[in-house]
């Protein structure tokens, strides 16, 4: 009797220790592999990340969409100059961490230049559309992204340029670029 009602508590703690990690906005989000979304769009993001420079996925792109968010929004980059195109690269570099962090406390955030939860949930607010084309309004321009039938968010590939018709999807792999292979 008492084996089996240590089996059955055994097996209730397992159960609810996998529904709590189940249910772990973060890292259920990365361990989907990519940016995703499924519902209002605008509740998109705020699960995501964490990026930032020296992390684990600092070359990956999640970086690059979060980069578009830097582009759209105008941010400012080291030299004083506005973040622009060609600073997508999908590399959270001293640029993006710098534009990270004034976005941040234009925002009210605490200017860490880590791109979590609390940056993203701000930044999936300037969303608008639904599975399909989603655009992201940002304070200099809009943006446009597909979030495909199954959620995973994707982005016009930089090295090919606006309008080509190359898409990436913003995977959290540490080895994902977003240069067009052999480019």
């Amino acid at each position: 009797m008492s084996i089996t009602r240590g089996l059955v508590a055994l097996a209730a703690c397992a159960a609810l220790g996998v529904t709590a990690l189940s249910t772990s906005p973060a890292s259920a989000s990365v361990s989907q592999g990519y940016i995703f979304g499924t519902g209002t769009i605008t509740d998109d993001w705020g699960d995501e990340g964490p990026l930032w420079a020296g992390g684990q996925y600092q070359i990956s792109n999640a970086v690059g969409l979060w980069q578009y968010v830097l582009w759209a929004e105008g941010a400012t980059e080291q030299n004083g100059t506005v973040y622009d195109y060609a600073d997508i690269d999908c590399d959270f570099g001293a640029n993006t961490t710098y534009a990270t962090k004034k976005l941040q406390a234009r925002w009210g955030l605490g200017a860490d230049g880590v791109v979590g939860s609390n940056t993203f949930g701000i930044a999936d607010n300037h969303l608008r559309g639904s599975t399909g084309e989603v655009t992201y309004f940002g304070k200099a321009r809009a943006v446009t992204f597909v979030r495909t039938s199954g959620g995973a968010y994707r982005f016009e590939n930089p090295e090919a340029g606006v309008g080509s018709n190359w898409w990436e999807t913003a995977k959290y792999d540490p080895f994902a670029t977003c240069f067009v292979p052999g480019g």
